[in-house]
């Protein structure tokens, strides 16, 4: 049975999901964070490290990493296990952040991500986020280019 973004609980990162978090980060990305990384931003009060989690084994299935900045929200990392990959998850998690994040003021949102990562770029497209800029040489193991990219904050709501 897989598990879709319907049959997943969500809640803010803590300490201990530091081992499960750590699992796949290094399963996801060529230059992982460090431990000491999250750790750091799980206990900034201008974060919020959100994960994405099976109802029933409590296994962490993904997590987002937002950090609050004056004018924007900027997404840090966001990783999904590579076993739970296209069902959902990461989708899941970019609209919980968006619902936790709607009363926090006009702020919109921005991330880099690889231009070669065509996975990515078009969950964030499906997602409201759009190109708006190149960061030349941004990944430092290969030099790769990363593309900004911008979701404008949601029109304030009339009474």
């Amino acid at each position: 049975m897989s598990t879709t973004a319907n049959r997943v609980d969500f809640r803010r990162l803590e300490l201990r999901d530091l081992n499960a978090i750590e699992k796949i980060e290094r399963a996801s990305y060529r230059t992982p964070w460090s431990r000491s990384m999250f750790a750091g931003e799980l206990a900034k009060p201008s974060s919020i490290s959100l994960g994405a989690f099976d109802p029933e084994t409590h296994e962490l299935l993904g997590y987002l990493i937002i950090s609050r900045y004056v004018d924007a929200w900027h997404v840090m990392n966001l990783a999904v296990a590579p076993k739970h990959r296209r069902q959902h998850i990461a989708a899941g998690l970019l609209g919980r952040l968006f619902l936790v994040t709607a009363g926090e003021g006009r702020r919109g949102y921005t991330l880099e991500v690889r231009v070669s990562n065509d996975v990515a770029i078009r969950l964030y497209e499906q997602a409201g986020f759009k190109a708006r800029g190149v960061r030349r040489g941004y990944y430092t193991d290969n030099r790769e280019d990363a593309l900004i990219m911008w979701r404008d904050p949601e029109p304030a709501r009339r009474s």
